[in-house]
């Protein structure tokens, strides 16, 4: 018969009651637990309340797993000092949680008046409609009214947004007068400070104070010594961070709650005196293995895990309290059991919960109504605040311009706009972008809300996460698309699920501008030129689109602002870097692709695409430079004496399917150019869904080839060109 852990650390707990011999009684409970505490008996017997809660859902869950109740049973035991982290903070400091911090949620809740607490864990673990943050979807740690976003975080992946919120802070604190001396905290493992994630923030972390910017932000690492079943080296935390260069390290025994709390006091009141990042390297045991379903002995002695068991901290937690004449043995057992029958109670009605039915229900919280919001127009600055911008208003002006000149009036007109927007990424300041188009517009809003990032594609959606729930409007620019790949798990992981994982109550608004696809002259490769897409249009309820000229650049960046705004969507803009300066489109010196300013009214909904020409005979869909060379090709075919019109896609997430099988009903014959490489575009999707909503219309793809972009002119070779989008047309006309 297996040996059941759970029986056992519960009659270790038992039998150190049993053994205990108790102390006289005390009653002078607001007085320090032990000489040279701050922490009085009465704080921390709701601290040890917390713990035992934690260790009971713990409990509960295996059980619940047993019947097929239950869908999450990774614990929290052996963890329960984070409680005392929680008690060393402000209810009103963000929290991004660590899966195994349910007593710090716990003890969160008691701090908070209202419902928040253990049934929102149960509801959470067998998955029910109920549970308040993220209904039934997952189990997470995440609650509106205790500060908690919820994340999964699997892989330290919430660090960078716990320390972009708190960069966010100050600047937000400038912006709009206010006087907010928050800090947040973010706890994670000892095996996640390894990764990637972890080790960027650590460096930004310290890169941000060296630069003495204001950063208020409580790294947490809870060091079990184990990752699943990966050893973390003796030490490797301590010695790996104690003399990281603008991180404070603290160390506390998170066996020991007292010493938990007292070193988290001191470490939360540096943080929020410094406005300066800090590092709180924990001790903590595993109890229990990974997860109810982790057979620890496969990697782990007997004896190795009888000393973990041996530190279990609720027995030195409950040590604490007897020994000093808080608490009889008697008394923790009532609470102990009482917590135990109250949590089975709770547990028992939560099983009774209704579930999630239907795959409508699961994806709601992905849909957004655009059009409704839209529909109000994007917000204005006042006359009198642009003309003093601009001088002579853009719009007045007959004068044609490029896109990356127009892209640098739509993002002045949006800070106008919007005093909590702010721009930011590699050389977007006193450089004004590689491509210009932020040039300027430092010197004309301030270093505060245009600046420069460390070059670090992580750290810069991490800042626009955090910015975006510290209550700023971010719009970051990623300097080429193939540098994306370096933090994707940023958008999908983190910023995409937000809105899933809370039901919409958190977001993450954000205007992600990325230059992007290939077709640069003289300069080039894989990195520069890049012409996949798959990875961001994979990602659920983000809104992508990708202008190919100036004045529908501008209009498409005042919907996706309006969108992340009112909405709080996940925006991103794809700009064609071989269209940025483009002047001419059919002979040069034409001045045909150069255009005016738009209206301030003016906007392009998603789902609505672009229109040249009313012919029937051949419609050429596709979108940035692929739309450049169709209209082009058109030209020519017209010449020709053949009936054509163009369609420019330009929302890429979702596509506006229906505009196009309109358009192609239209026609006799539909040819979809797609730039992009053949996995990673869009015309797979578009021609598929044409087959299936049109009947008598004759459809053929152009693609890209399956490969990396090479220098100079051999990516001609792999590319689109003119020549293909004219020979497929005809072939296509002829068929």
């Amino acid at each position: 018969m297996a040996v059941s852990r759970v029986q056992l650390v519960e009659t270790q707990f038992r039998s150190f009651l049993d053994n205990f011999e108790d102390v006289p009684s005390r009653s002078d409970l607001d007085n320090p637990v032990r000489n040279g505490a701050t922490l009085t008996a009465r704080e921390t017997i709701a601290i040890f309340t917390a713990q035992l809660t934690s260790r009971n859902l713990d409990i509960i869950s295996r059980e619940l797993k047993a019947r097929g109740e239950s869908f999450y049973t990774i614990g929290s035991s052996g963890h329960e000092g984070n409680a005392s982290v929680a008690a060393a903070l402000r209810p009103t400091d963000p929290a991004f949680l660590h899966y195994r911090s349910g007593a710090f949620f716990l003890a969160r809740a008691q701090q908070v008046p209202g419902p928040a607490g253990a049934m929102d864990v149960l509801l959470g673990m067998v998955a029910s409609t109920d549970e308040p943050i993220a209904g039934g979807r997952h189990k997470v740690f995440g609650s509106v009214p205790l500060n908690i976003p919820p994340q999964t975080s699997t892989i330290a992946s919430q660090l960078p947004k716990a320390l972009g919120w708190a960069v966010a802070l100050e600047r937000k604190n400038r912006l709009l007068n206010t006087q907010d001396d928050s800090i947040s905290v973010c706890t994670f493992g000892d095996a996640s400070i390894n990764h990637a994630t972890a080790t960027t923030t650590l460096n930004a972390a310290g890169w941000t104070r060296h630069q003495r910017v204001p950063a208020p932000v409580l790294f947490v690492c809870e060091d079990n010594g184990f990752g699943i079943s990966v050893r973390t080296p003796q030490g490797w935390v301590a010695a790996n961070n104690q003399q990281r260069h603008g991180v404070k390290y603290f160390f506390a025994d998170g066996l020991d709650l007292v010493d938990a709390y007292e070193q988290a006091r001191l470490a939360a009141a540096y943080v929020r005196t410094e406005r300066a990042p800090a590092l709180l390297h924990m001790r903590t045991v595993r109890l229990l293995g990974h997860a109810g379903s982790d057979v620890e002995q496969l990697y782990r002695t007997t004896k190795e895990i009888e000393a973990s068991e041996a530190q279990d901290p609720l027995i030195q937690s409950a040590r604490i309290l007897m020994e000093n004449g808080w608490m009889t043995k008697t008394q923790v057992k009532e609470l102990h059991d009482q917590t135990y029958v109250r949590l089975s109670a709770l547990a028992e009605e939560a099983v009774r919960r209704p579930k999630i039915r239907t795959a409508a229900e699961v994806i709601r919280p992905l849909y957004f109504e655009d059009a409704a919001v839209l529909k109000k127009g994007p917000r204005q600055a006042e006359p009198d605040q642009r003309l003093a911008h601009f001088k002579n208003l853009p719009e007045k002006s007959e004068r044609l311009r490029h896109m990356a000149f127009q892209l640098n009036r739509g993002l002045s007109d949006l800070l106008l706009a919007y005093d909590n927007a702010i721009v930011f990424g590699e050389d977007v300041g006193r450089k004004g972008g590689v491509y210009h188009v932020t040039q300027g517009l430092t010197k004309a809003f301030g270093v505060g809300r245009v600046f420069n990032t460390l070059l670090d594609e992580t750290m810069i959606l991490g800042l626009a996460i955090g910015s975006g729930q510290a209550g700023l409007i971010p719009l970051p620019e990623v300097q080429y698309l193939a540098y994306l790949m370096n933090a994707i798990d940023q958008l999908r992981g983190e910023a995409g699920s937000m809105q899933f994982f809370s039901q919409g109550q958190y977001s993450n608004p954000m205007v992600l501008r990325i230059a992007a696809f290939a077709y640069q002259k003289g300069f080039g490769g894989h990195f520069h030129n890049d012409n996949g897409i798959a990875a961001l249009r994979e990602i659920p309820g983000i809104l992508i689109g990708t202008p190919s000229r100036g004045d529908d650049g501008v209009r498409m960046l005042r919907t996706l602002m309006t969108s992340a705004a009112e909405l709080g969507r996940v925006c991103v803009m794809l700009e064609p870097i071989a269209l940025y300066m483009m002047k001419d489109l059919y002979e040069s010196g034409d001045n045909k692709w150069l255009t005016t300013y738009p209206a301030p009214t003016e906007i392009l909904e998603p789902g609505s695409v672009g229109v040249y020409g009313d012919g029937t005979q051949l419609c050429i869909m596709s979108y940035a430079n692929g739309l450049w060379m169709s209209l082009r090709v058109a030209k020519k075919l017209e010449q020709q004496g053949l009936s054509c019109r163009v369609i420019d896609i330009r929302w890429l997430q979702p596509l506006p399917l229906a505009a196009l099988s309109e358009h192609a009903k239209a026609c006799e014959k539909v040819l979809i150019v797609d730039e992009c490489r053949k996995n990673s575009g869009i015309a797979n999707e578009v021609s598929a869904s044409l087959w299936e909503t049109t009947e008598n219309t004759r459809i053929a793809r152009l693609q890209a080839d399956d490969t990396y972009i090479p220098l100079g002119a051999a990516a001609n070779l792999v590319l689109l060109q003119e020549e293909d989008i004219e020979r497929a047309a005809l072939q296509l006309l002829e068929s």
